[in-house]
């Protein structure tokens, strides 16, 4: 349980985080918050608890610009402008003093050629570009670049950079450029989704999911974990992750995926990005229960909710 987190995702959401989290846990993630009132409370309670703050990049809402930072961008004004808001957003949180931020890599997604994306879900059309049009030179220099001003700026506030992996391409899985990245860059970590790995196995023929997080869970800081069912559609994104949604039904294979997680890396923290509304408590429990027995090897209950501690 020392390992697990939950999300509190547009605001402090008192009814989840009463209902949610637990004593014990690590932690909280945090992002696209809209009030001074809502970041004052998740900063009251974490000194009051002790737990500890991630941020999802962006930490505050802002309408005028898009959720993630591009700072890939082969257009150098949109690519300065992603590290000028990564700067700010450092020095806003320096009275926080979050554990780590996450920011979604690559950004922009570079997409295999060969694959139908039309499931895969963008806000806006500048979040990816075509495999055809980006080199692999080109991402190494410009992930070299990223790593070694996020490395510096680790150093500067205290925190962990944490890559959090969108859609991946043959540059990422084939290659060794990044892993080379992550050896001469210790300080930059990585997240690992399980929803999102299991939406591009099922769309995409070249891709392997266990492969990837053999090769990069030992890099891992955190575990985005949640469930989805693919069939012939896409559906329950964000599903919590519970025993009897089975593989053969369409489910990702959380319990493989954990598997291989834990062996590599037994350091990692699971962060619960589920829409716990949809399940009952007695499911929220067993998803915890769950989870504990799969990374801990415990039984035991799961302790009450904070409105019950």
């Amino acid at each position: 349980m020392h390992s697990f987190m939950i999300g509190l995702y547009g605001g402090f959401d008192e009814n989840k985080y009463e209902r949610d989290f637990r004593r014990g846990f690590y932690g909280i993630e945090a992002c696209l918050f809209e009030t001074e009132e809502d970041i004052a409370r998740l900063a009251f309670e974490s000194k009051q608890r002790g737990f500890q703050i991630g941020i999802h990049f962006p930490f505050r809402k802002d309408g005028s610009r898009l959720r993630d930072a591009l700072f890939l961008s082969q257009d150098n004004e949109v690519r300065d402008d992603a590290y000028a808001s990564i700067e700010r957003e450092l020095q806003d949180l320096f009275e926080i003093q979050p554990a780590y931020i996450l920011f979604h890599y690559p950004k922009p997604v570079i997409l295999d050629d060969r694959v139908n994306w039309d499931s895969w879900k963008f806000a806006d059309r500048r979040e990816y570009v075509r495999e055809s049009e980006y080199t692999l030179a080109e991402l190494a220099c410009k992930s070299e670049r990223l790593f070694e001003w996020l490395s510096a700026k680790a150093r500067e506030y205290g925190f962990t950079p944490v890559l959090e992996f969108d859609a991946l391409n043959r540059y990422v899985y084939e290659e060794n450029f990044l892993v080379s990245l992550l050896e001469r860059y210790p300080l930059i970590k990585l997240c690992l989704d399980t929803a999102r790995l299991h939406a591009q196995e099922k769309i995409d023929p070249h891709f392997d999911a266990r492969r990837v997080l053999r090769t990069y869970a030992k890099y891992a800081k955190t575990v985005h974990l949640s469930n989805m069912r693919i069939t012939d559609v896409f559906e329950y994104h964000h599903h919590p992750a519970l025993p009897d949604c089975k593989p053969e039904d369409g489910w990702a294979p959380i319990e493989d995926y954990l598997q291989i997680i834990k062996r590599e890396n037994q350091e990692v923290t699971i962060m619960f990005e589920h829409r716990s509304d949809w399940i009952t408590d007695e499911e929220l429990e067993t998803c915890y229960e769950w989870i504990d027995q799969i990374m801990n090897g415990h039984t035991q209950k799961i302790p009450l909710p904070a409105a019950e501690t």
